[in-house]
């Protein structure tokens, strides 16, 4: 009965902004590390911005200074503000505990002119 869903996806062009949140039920929330990941058509799943139980953070360098990672403990949701999206953000977005051994279904992040 774990759950994380993922939304606010969505068409976007190069330059705009875009935030993503994800829902988490059926865990103790404050205690897990939180990440999300993206994975674009042909290319491997990787992380972009992951944040501990105590809110430290930690980005990959592609998205540094331009995505910023939080949570909200009060309502279980972690967000992903993304600024400044280049046409290589274009991905599925996942959300993950740091552990990774829950998902969500992801949401898809379009950059395009």
């Amino acid at each position: 009965q774990v759950q994380l869903v993922e939304s606010g996806g969505g068409l976007v062009q190069p330059g705009g902004s875009l935030r993503l949140s994800c829902a988490a039920s059926g865990i103790a929330f404050r205690a897990y590390g939180m990440a999300w990941y993206r994975q674009a058509p042909g290319k491997q799943r990787d992380m972009v911005a992951a944040i501990t139980s105590s809110g430290s953070t930690n980005y990959s360098d592609s998205v540094k200074g331009r995505f910023t990672i939080s949570r909200d403990n009060g309502e279980n949701r972690v967000y992903l503000q993304m600024n400044n999206l280049k046409l290589e953000d274009t991905a599925v977005y996942y959300c993950t505990t740091m552990g990774r051994r829950y998902w969500g279904q992801g949401t898809q992040v379009t950059v395009s002119s």
